[in-house]
């Protein structure tokens, strides 16, 4: 195989929360997604794809509470910066779409930042379930609400 940046490596990994699926270029993360098609369809051994399990596991266990892992998300200059405002939402803190917003360019903007969130290539590490509505609702969460309700409620279990 000819490795250049659009290869992607791929593994599944099976979780107490479910299956998910990490793909990675030679140098970053590109994917992680909890709808996995084929539970059996990534088996690699790529050393970064090993290091993010490795990560990802000890979240879950709860030893972990941020990623130290070379992201490359793919999107618009825009969804960049959204993802990038994402990723400084520690662990037991949320955000809704409209601070979010105001912090990419203005209250405005909070349809076009619930879309960017929506798009969010990288779950968990770019952590986009840390956004919740302006009432304090859970809204939509490409994982399905109940995992963004677990993952919300393993980080902070105050959480309701």
């Amino acid at each position: 195989m000819i490795v250049n940046s659009l290869t992607h490596f791929v593994r599944t990994i099976h979780t107490p929360i479910g299956v998910l699926r990490i793909a990675c270029t030679e140098q970053h993360i590109v994917s992680l997604d909890w709808n996995v098609v084929s539970p059996d369809e990534g088996a690699s051994h790529h050393p970064l794809l090993l290091q993010a399990e490795h990560q990802l596991l000890e979240y879950i266990d709860g030893t972990r509470w941020a990623f130290d892992l070379p992201l490359e998300p793919k999107g618009t200059e825009f969804q960049k910066k959204v993802w990038t405002e994402l990723v400084n939402i520690h662990a037991g803190e949320t955000r809704t779409y409209t601070d979010i917003a105001v912090k990419v360019g203005g209250r405005e903007k909070t349809r076009a930042v619930g879309t960017a969130i929506g798009q969010n290539p990288i779950l968990i590490f770019i952590p986009c379930h840390r956004v919740i509505g302006r009432d304090g609702k859970l809204t939509g969460y490409a994982g399905g609400l109940h995992h963004k309700r677990w993952l919300l409620q393993h980080e902070d279990p105050m959480f309701h």
